[in-house]
């Protein structure tokens, strides 16, 4: 992944100081709150959700182990519908194609529609560095763009901002980048809607060039999919000359028929939503000047740390999401700390196992985002692909503590255990060879019954910070397995 969040303290550090913000905790608890009440609502009319969870999981498993043979057969679909694909193995070949791209049709403007796969690789500001400006027209992302800040989750970008705080960035920041806001705006929901739009509408309709992501490509056809909520998406997909499409390699599905699974699911589990207000879709260009749609049309497809992600077989399971940030809206772990914490486009649940792998654990960032979680499982039960995150996490903890072989780049390498886990490891050796002998193992647990009144009621050294904001459990008088002997298993216990 770039290096947009590069720099950033790992997660306990960055968690410490967003739990501190009252404000933001606020703004967290609403909007997460009721985000998920409603999807648990709009859920539960639907008498077979669970057999549309289940298969969306087969879908996207099947998909993906035959990964090759589908972006073969969408790069055919693509290129025979009047469409150039292009392949790029990182961020910063992706961002060099879109950068030569624009430059080729001579425009320095460009309009975007809410991705988070040119979020990812930092294409903004690569961009920006060859003197081409992309707008952001999805309103979250906008408020985001104006307040120079960073997307906080992977529905609403902003919703660590109140209304408040959208106007007075409105205010400052609108006159800046194009129309400025009305005077006297206030905080409400439809003013502030009606100066984004009165200072979008001008964007679209002088704009050559459009850059979008894509929800799903559909192999078979070469179509691609776009859902949204406010008709950005729709202006900057049909009105522009030119569409840039920057997508994962993970977001294909082989039929029409696999994608009527994901349009009932994805809504549902990120809006709340029956089906989506607005859901384009675009196969290759337009040939007339009066209709609809591109005249020119390119496809990057990114790689960026997804093959290497694929080759892990605990950790692929992540490359079967479908962002609609239902684990993001009942992580307990998430509505206290923010999105931001996580130093990652990709917050909460999601992000602390797909991060990792697509970067690697080598920073002390992404070394310390497998334990972002309580491992409570609530993130589980809402996937709508049934990504066993906890599963995953555990496995990406492992990785971090004990190093192991791992794919980096399509190549095999041996991990070094992470610095700072050797008081962990030691106490993990401890323990394996504690219960491969029982008879250290009861002579062990018999010493701490007979001494538990001079226990600490706090761990020393490393084990401070976990005692800190946990009990210690109390050590029972009797180990169970004397217990158990002298009760004959319970059974000369008197009622």
């Amino acid at each position: 992944m770039s290096g947009t969040y590069l720099g950033m303290p790992a997660f306990p550090k960055a968690a410490h100081e967003a739990v501190h913000n009252a404000t933001l905790r606020g703004n967290l608890r609403h909007a997460t709150h009721t985000i998920r009440g409603k999807r648990a609502k709009a859920v539960a009319e639907m008498s077979d959700w669970a057999e549309l969870r289940e298969a969306g999981k087969l879908i996207k498993d099947h998909t993906l182990r035959h990964l090759d043979r589908y972006l073969v057969q969408l790069e055919e679909s693509v290129t025979a519908a009047g469409g150039t694909v292009h392949w790029a193995v990182d961020a910063d070949e992706a961002n060099r194609i879109v950068a030569d791209l624009v430059k080729a049709t001579g425009e320095t403007e460009v309009v975007k529609v809410k991705s988070m796969a040119t979020q990812e690789i930092g294409l903004n500001e690569a961009l920006e560095a060859e003197g081409i400006h992309a707008y952001e027209t999805d309103l979250a992302e906008l408020i985001v763009q104006l307040g120079k800040d960073r997307p906080s989750h992977i529905l609403v970008p902003a919703i660590h901002r109140n209304r408040g705080e959208i106007r007075d960035i409105f205010a400052r920041e609108m006159s800046e980048w194009g129309r400025p806001a009305p005077e006297g705006l206030t905080d409400t929901p439809a003013e502030l809607a009606e100066a984004a739009r009165l200072h979008l509408r001008e964007k679209f309709l002088r704009a050559k060039v459009g850059v979008s992501g894509a929800n799903f490509m559909v192999a078979e056809t070469g179509t691609l999919v776009v859902v949204e909520s406010e008709g950005n998406g729709r202006m900057c997909l049909t009105l522009p000359e030119t569409l840039i499409s920057v997508v994962g390699i993970e977001k294909i599905v082989p039929t029409w028929q696999d994608l009527e699974v994901f349009l009932q699911t994805l809504p549902r589990s990120s809006t709340a939503e029956r089906m989506n207000p607005y859901t384009s879709t675009w196969t290759g260009t337009t040939d007339s000047a009066t209709a609809d749609g591109p005249s020119v049309f390119h496809l990057v497809l990114i790689d960026n740390g997804r093959t290497d992600t694929l080759a892990d077989e605990v950790g692929r399971q992540a490359l079967r999401c479908i962002r609609c940030s239902a684990c993001l809206n009942v992580c307990p772990v998430y509505e206290r700390a923010g999105g931001h914490a996580y130093g990652s486009v990709y917050p909460g649940p999601i992000g602390a196992i797909l991060s990792p792998q697509l970067r690697g654990t080598a920073s002390e960032v992404d070394a310390s985002l497998p334990y972002a979680s309580s491992l409570c499982g609530a993130c589980y039960e809402v996937c709508p692909v049934a990504i066993d995150i906890p599963e995953v996490l555990v496995h990406l903890r492992e990785r971090v503590v004990q190093g192991g072989p791992v794919t980096e780049k399509g190549n095999k390498v041996v991990l070094k255990p992470a610095k700072g886990h050797a008081a962990e490891r030691a106490a993990m050796r401890a323990a394996r060879w504690a219960f491969s002998h029982p008879g250290a193992l009861r002579t062990g647990q018999r010493l701490a019954s007979r001494s538990r009144r001079l226990h600490p009621r706090t761990l020393p050294g490393p084990g401070r910070a976990w005692s800190a904001t946990r009990d210690l459990p109390t050590v029972p008088a009797e180990p169970f397995r004397d217990w158990w002997q002298r009760t004959n298993g319970g059974k000369g216990m008197s009622k």
